[in-house]
């Protein structure tokens, strides 16, 4: 009798982790500088209208597309430089877990700008990837281990300046360099991971659709084991789609981001918001909200506008409002 209550219990327990499920929200571009740091200097939250979807969430990670820092000097050879005040980061941390720093604007103030952002985020207790204080560190996987289920999410950059690429002793991002994702895919992999997410920030600005680089990248990522992948920075969403039954959401788009001065397309002035259900066997179902920014980069949801959605054994994105499905 003992014999069968244990073993009962033991499979009892192998249900409960197989069946145990977490609930990750992506965001695109976080810039607090601009419009959004002024919005947060009067008091207010650029973030309150979303803030009851990404409060349902277990983890909340976004890229957050400026240097956070009061030193530095804006590097001469950037048309649009960022910086926010440290003060934007109490309000970052009520919505945010987690950041990626694997952007073409971390490094806009420079190599002293980019320390002094890592170390706000480390008194503020929000966990970063995607950069560091050495090469190494800016490779590590941002590790998500939760019932039972352990997650790595791998950031990294391939739009120009690679001068804000991190070297073997000076801090820096994580560039997309193919053969070092792959090693990275691997050793998460090897170090235990279950689920395996690249954030990637690449393709063209403006471009609806994505690149043949990305389409090649994203695939050969899956193939070495990235469960989903997930891409920003062209200030537009662009495609959904699965390969090998792993879902691909090519950009984001924006979130939080201002800066929209006219010839600039409606496009820009939006983004998804991405939740996706992860289990130890990958994705299960997904989600998106439409996020429509104001002039001054506040973004509010738009229920209404179907976006992409999906469950784990489609074959092709479905349209949903919400997490209800319209197709």
């Amino acid at each position: 009798m003992k014999t069968f209550f244990l073993s009962s219990v033991l499979a009892l327990s192998c249900a409960n982790v197989a069946a145990a499920e977490l609930k990750l929200i992506f965001a695109g571009d976080i810039m607090l500088a601009e419009g959004p740091g002024r919005t947060i200097a009067k008091g207010k939250d650029p973030f309150q209208f979303f803030a009851p979807y990404l409060a349902q969430a277990d983890y909340r990670i976004g890229n957050l597309e400026t240097p956070v820092a009061t030193s530095g000097k804006a590097l001469e050879n950037k048309i649009f430089a960022f910086r926010a005040h440290p003060r934007v980061l109490p309000v970052l941390k009520r919505h945010f877990d987690a950041v990626s720093v694997a952007n073409n604007h971390s490094g806009d103030y420079g190599k002293t700008a980019f320390v002094e952002t890592l170390q706000h985020l480390d008194h503020n207790k929000i966990a970063y990837f995607g950069g560091g204080h050495h090469l190494n560190a800016a490779h590590r996987p941002l590790w998500i281990e939760r019932q039972g289920i352990k997650i790595a999410v791998l950031g990294y950059n391939e739009f120009k300046p690679r001068s804000f690429e991190a070297g073997a002793n000076w801090p820096g991002i994580a560039w997309s360099e193919d053969e070092q994702v792959i090693m990275d895919i691997r050793a998460a992999k090897a170090a235990g991971a279950d689920v395996i997410i690249p954030y990637m920030h690449w393709g063209w600005e403006r471009e609806l659709q994505p690149t043949a680089r990305q389409r090649q990248l994203a695939q050969r990522m899956i193939d070495e084991g990235a469960s989903v992948v997930i891409g920003g920075h062209p200030h537009v969403t662009q495609g959904t789609e699965y390969y090998r039954g792993k879902l691909i959401v090519y950009s984001l788009g924006n979130f939080v981001f201002d800066g929209f001065d006219p010839p600039e397309p409606a496009e820009t002035r939006q983004g998804w918001v991405l939740q996706v259900n992860i289990n130890q066997q990958g994705m299960t179902r997904w989600h998106t909200w439409l996020a429509r920014q104001d002039r001054h980069g506040t973004p509010h949801p738009d229920l209404h506008t179907a976006t992409p959605c999906g469950r784990a054994g489609d074959t092709q994105p479905r349209q949903c409002r919400g997490d209800v499905a319209v197709d």
